[in-house]
């Protein structure tokens, strides 16, 4: 669709005025003005007239351009920023395997965690349910099986996600972190109350469709969040559903993820299993986020010894082509180097994603001075930055934990160990532990951020082990007494 350049945030700049300066005169407040200028909401009729007086425009056109702006724009990123471009439901394409925990991703993104479940060959997503349609894009193309749920979840009754989804055993999700703020007692939430945090939704879809088992991931700040008081909250409303509940902090170098990536997970059943959490694979030293809590997985000193040491930069990325800043890559010219990488090739012929952001000459410049940190750089060159900025990641360790921005170094550490270029979509995938056969769908911008976002799969295959075993173990158990099992599943 070809956006007039008579929409609003058109106008104003090229009358280059304000956006406090706009509102006063048109008796709209700055707020309202910002959410039209995104494409957030559509100004009423009145709002229209007085816009098209100032700027000199008719109504009739401006409503036009405003309404194809709005259709046009990038959703953003986020509950705080964005809106669902599309609400719909997208059926599976293929049949689902047979005799595997069936599972819903709640926030799905690109599905790196049923991703990762399924990698075990233990579960089968039912479906996946996210804001975004480019997020549920790439999600169906990797679990075409699965039915995708383009919408807000706070618009969609509890209830009729578990009718949708129907036999769920396993309900996963981590919230966006703009849903932080507070959580009530759950027996306090009410279906519809606007004030419901997007927690709050994840707790009222696990109570709605009463799965086996419940996963919630989420970044290791909700510890500390409120003094705790947030986590205290989450664990008591998740028990009051009904289940033992238990969680852990999992760095996901340890479990085969050539990054150092905490999370905070909390996992839950209904079924009285024994739950333990998966041991490290690999040997990782690192100081935790979440300090010396009991609750943080590492490495029993009795046998780290035996442990391969965690998987480093070049491990993951080493056989790709070499890139300059601007160029691309579409075939692999090397044989995989290790284990890894051949595990990350298979069932690939043709590489994709492998493509260096053109920097600027002056970011060249920045880039050929990076080291370890920002204060390699000459400060002249540079006016701000945290100490991450504009550095380099060391080949012989596990990558930082990367963000959305991966591909540009003035937003972390994210700098190609010996190439003059920050990372390429493709080598923050093999860092997140996406296979080179996961196809993303969208632009290469939300193609980042959805890497970026991911859980890295090979964290969920260790975690979708040990809970498979654990409900297996549970199920031989509840057999030899059948009241047991018809107790648990009834409560």
């Amino acid at each position: 669709m070809e956006v007039s350049p008579d929409h609003i945030r058109a106008l104003r700049q090229r009358s280059k005025m304000r956006q406090k300066d706009l509102a006063a005169h048109v008796g709209f407040s700055n707020y309202q003005i910002r959410k039209w200028e995104r494409g957030l909401a559509h100004p009423p009729e009145s709002a229209i007239k007085a816009l098209a007086k100032l700027f000199g425009i008719s109504a009739t056109k401006l409503e036009t351009a405003q309404k194809n702006f709005a259709a046009a724009v990038s959703p953003g990123e986020g509950y705080t920023t964005s809106k669902a471009q599309y609400t719909g439901i997208e059926k599976a394409t293929t049949a689902l395997p047979s005799g595997r925990l069936r599972v819903l991703d709640l926030f799905c993104g690109a599905g790196g965690l049923s991703f990762g479940l399924e990698l075990t060959g233990r579960f089968t997503t039912v479906a996946g349910l996210d804001l975004l349609r480019d997020r549920i894009a790439t999600f169906r193309i990797n679990h075409p099986h699965a039915t995708g749920i383009v919408c807000d979840i706070r618009e969609l009754p509890a209830q009729d996600l578990a009718n949708i989804a129907k036999n769920i055993d396993l309900v996963v999700g981590g919230p966006p972190c703009q849903g932080f703020s507070s959580i009530r007692p759950f027996r306090k939430l009410t279906e519809g109350d606007k004030r419901n945090t997007l927690i709050e939704h994840f707790l009222l879809s696990v109570a709605a469709i009463n799965p086996r088992w419940f996963v919630f991931e989420n970044v290791v700040g909700v510890l500390t969040h409120q003094n705790g008081r947030l986590l205290y909250s989450l664990l008591e409303g998740l028990a009051s559903c009904g289940y033992t509940v238990t969680w852990r902090v999992m760095n996901a170098a340890y479990f085969g993820v050539p990054q150092n990536r905490e999370r905070l997970v909390i996992v839950g059943n209904r079924l009285g299993a024994k739950f333990s959490w998966p041991s490290p694979s690999f040997h990782h030293e690192y100081k935790s986020m979440a300090g010396k809590r009991l609750e943080v997985i590492r490495i029993d000193p009795l046998f780290s010894s035996n442990l391969p040491n965690a998987l480093t930069v070049m491990d993951a990325i080493g056989d790709l082509p070499k890139l300059a800043s601007g160029q691309a890559a579409a075939s692999y010219e090397t044989e995989p180097q290790n284990e890894y990488q051949r595990w990350a090739r298979l069932g690939c012929e043709q590489l994709s994603l492998h493509e260096a952001t053109r920097h600027s000459p002056r970011m060249l410049e920045i880039i050929g001075y990076s080291r370890s940190n920002i204060s390699a750089i000459p400060s002249h060159l540079i006016t701000s930055g945290f100490s991450t900025c504009y550095s380099r990641l060391d080949a012989d360790s596990p990558s930082t934990t990367l963000t959305v921005n991966f591909v540009h170094p003035a937003s972390n550490r994210c700098i190609h160990p010996h190439q003059d270029r920050a990372l390429t979509p493709r080598e923050g995938a093999r860092i997140q532990s996406f296979p080179d056969s996961f196809v993303f769908s969208g632009t290469r911008a939300q193609t980042v951020k959805q890497i970026g976002n991911a859980v890295p799969p090979l964290l969920a295959r260790a975690l979708g082990n040990s809970i498979a075993s654990a409900d297996k173990q549970a199920m031989l158990d509840c057999a030899e007494s059948p009241s047991r099992l018809d107790e648990s599943l009834a409560a």
